[in-house]
């Protein structure tokens, strides 16, 4: 299975924009410029598609860790927060909150950091992940 998304960028980086596109159609010419990456301009920015990227891979990876163990889970809601500093990231941090009925705190513990651990979204990046995790 392949994946992919498109970009394109008129101008310089501080003044030009671009559009970025993914094949699902769900961002379609979806506008991202200087402003909506570095300071509250319209628009995505890449920092913003990791994020999203690595709350809903986590996510449905923590769903299939605690479904395999045998619990159903009710809902869980998952917050990744990019840092991005000096020109790179040197960190996310997930907060994650969940209803599994019938599962104990420790065993939820214990689901989360094999998901995050395990994702495919935290094994491809190379940075330190956080995360704080409850079970509601």
């Amino acid at each position: 299975m392949k994946r992919s998304a498109t970009a394109n960028w008129k101008g310089t980086g501080k003044e030009g924009n671009g559009t970025v596109t993914t094949d699902s159609g769900v961002l379609k010419d979806t506008q991202y410029s200087y402003l909506s990456r570095f300071e509250s301009g319209i628009g995505t920015n890449p920092e913003e598609l990791i994020a999203a990227a690595h709350a809903g891979c986590f996510t449905m990876k923590l769903s299939f860790v605690i479904s395999g163990a045998g619990f159903t889970p009710g809902n869980i809601d998952t917050k990744a927060a990019v840092t991005f500093e000096g020109g790179a990231i040197p960190g996310i941090h997930l907060t994650v909150t969940a209803s599994v009925p019938g599962l104990d705190e420790a065993k939820f513990q214990e689901f989360a950091e094999d998901a995050k651990a395990n994702c495919p979204i935290s094994k491809l990046l190379n940075t330190n992940i956080t995360m704080e995790a409850k079970l509601v």
